[in-house]
């Protein structure tokens, strides 16, 4: 090609990361960045959490400062979609017309809202949750409290807003369809832990419980008619069902896809020059020997540099241990590991009822995943989890529930022979 560029599809903290990586790499050939939505590349976590609280302001969002493009020499298109990728002559074709060549490929797209079919999704005052323009517009309507809000979906992001709701003093009803919030990702009984948590917060559930109809009122919605027939008062809905990897642009250009785009573990596609990261991307990670997608900020992060390294010809691999953190009232939560597998209900070192406490998910006593609840960060629980995690060697269950065993000393705990 006549001009050697790398080109980022994506203005989320994958494609925002992967920018800065090229530069601190040494890459001093054009850098392009497109983003569909107008804003510099930011990060999306503060949006459910902190910033939708009104504790952080816009300078914690975005993934470098806004003079750091410029200052770097990195084009950005905002604002701008890309409407065909044409992978035999390696160029994009953008909303206003124009083309764009690149010799390298970044498509870090992201996810969308998944949708239900709802009548009465389109009344004002229904929402889906994913930009900064819906974290502003929520505060807005949550802001002065004494509003009904329903909250469909017992997600991580659904239990985030229906906590902010209610610290805002407004009523709030969450709708889910499994027995116990949470239950998929971390268990009944931590599940259990979280509805209790926001029950003694004034939350209220329907469980299992699903949306029938949203109903309203000169097109404004006033209420939610559940799967069985019950009416609740609504002034506000949020719809948080989850999301959808956006791979549309790929799907068009025939890049393999499966739950995403995959990828291998350097976040390479199958198509020459053309690479994935983020939530859109399904890599294959060296430490379980499967694909994983995950929809959390830490594997954008990391991916956001491993997708650049891999473009520089460099040997990387995405193999960190997945993370991801909530906050729910005062309640902060850090998790590491991988859920797939889990085989059974955790061990519990600590106290549920004070709010304090680690859990070890185990598979033939290896630990795969932990997390840690209101621990002290003197004691340092993430690095003691990712590093039982990585030594991938058996340990008791008693030895893990045991508050006589320092965290720092479960290392010296595992079993001989595993």
């Amino acid at each position: 090609m006549a001009v050697e560029n790398i080109v980022i599809v994506g203005g989320g903290l994958a494609g925002g990361t992967a920018a800065k990586t090229l530069r601190a790499e040494g890459f001093s050939g054009p850098v392009v960045l497109v983003a569909e939505e107008a804003h510099h590349p930011y990060l999306r976590p503060p949006l459910s959490k902190e910033y939708l609280l009104g504790k952080a302001n816009d300078d914690a969002l975005p993934v470098v400062p806004e003079g750091w493009y410029a200052e770097n020499g990195v084009e950005l298109r905002l604002g701008e979609q890309v409407t065909r990728l044409d992978p035999g002559a390696r160029t994009l074709g953008l909303g206003d017309g124009s083309r764009l060549e690149y010799a390298s490929l970044l498509l870090a797209t992201g996810a969308r809202p998944r949708s239900i079919p709802l009548p009465g999704s389109g009344l004002d005052g229904v929402s889906t949750f994913r930009t900064v323009e819906d974290s502003l517009r929520l505060r807005a309507g949550l802001v002065d409290g004494g509003r009904n809000v329903v909250m469909i979906g017992s997600g991580w992001i659904g239990m985030e807003l229906a906590a902010a709701a209610s610290t805002y003093g407004n009523t709030v009803t969450l709708l889910g369809l499994a027995k116990v919030p949470l239950g998929a990702a971390i268990g009944s009984e931590l599940g259990g832990f979280f509805r209790s948590l926001h029950e003694a917060n004034g939350v209220r559930f329907r469980l299992p419980a699903s949306a029938a109809e949203i109903t309203g009122q000169s097109g404004r919605v006033t209420g939610v008619v559940t799967d069985a027939g019950d009416v609740l008062p609504a002034d506000l809905v949020i719809i948080a069902v989850g999301v959808v990897p956006e791979t549309s642009l790929a799907e068009a250009a025939g890049i393999g896809l499966r739950n995403g785009i995959l990828t291998d573990a350097s976040l390479r596609t199958g198509t020459p020059g053309i690479y994935a990261a983020g939530d859109v991307a399904n890599a294959l990670h060296p430490f379980t020997g499967e694909h994983h997608r995950s929809e959390h900020w830490s594997n954008a992060l990391n991916g956001g540099k491993v997708a650049a390294k891999s473009m520089l010809g460099q040997d990387a691999v995405l193999d960190t241990i997945p993370y991801f953190y909530t906050d729910q009232f005062d309640v902060s939560m850090e998790y590491s590991g991988f859920p797939t597998l889990i085989s059974g209900p955790p061990t519990i070192r600590g106290s549920l009822e004070g709010k304090e406490f680690l859990a070890f998910w185990q598979r033939d006593g290896q630990v795969v995943a932990g997390m840690n609840v209101n621990w002290p960060r003197s004691d340092k629980p993430q690095k003691t989890i990712k590093a039982l995690i990585t030594a991938k060697a058996a340990l008791a269950p008693g030895v893990l529930a045991d508050p006589g065993v320092p965290l720092d000393q479960l290392l010296d705990q595992l079993l001989p022979g595993a």
